[in-house]
């Protein structure tokens, strides 16, 4: 007779409340992923790092002339060098901005021509 007795089971609101914490969870989970993957595609700076240091080296090696502008995949460059300082130091400005948003990265470097 143990076959017929009853099993307890759960009502339908408490399906219902366990199946909406579940989609809850899991779109929180999505949102705070695509939210990772987003900052690190935008923050990735490897490949517009590299082409400064490139030109860097040609400058060094007298390839380019000052002062230089460049387009580098949505970044403008520019190269100058600022006046000499009353120690006789100069400095070479490499910037690059982004033409989307407000993200600029400058490098400074000492002179040595």
């Amino acid at each position: 007779m143990d076959a017929l007795k009853k099993i307890k089971s759960a009502t339908l609101i408490e399906a219902l409340i366990a199946t909406v914490l579940i989609v809850v969870i899991f779109i929180v989970s999505s949102l705070v992923i695509n939210n990772l993957l987003l900052n690190s595609f935008n923050n990735n700076t490897n490949k517009i790092e590299n082409r400064l240091s490139q030109l860097e080296y040609e400058y060094q090696n007298h390839k380019i002339q000052l002062p230089y502008n460049e387009s580098f995949d949505n970044w403008n460059i520019i190269i100058t060098k600022e006046a000499k300082s009353k120690n006789g130091i100069s400095l070479i400005t490499l910037k690059a901005e982004k033409n989307q948003s407000q993200k600029t990265i400058i490098k400074k470097r000492i002179d040595e021509q």
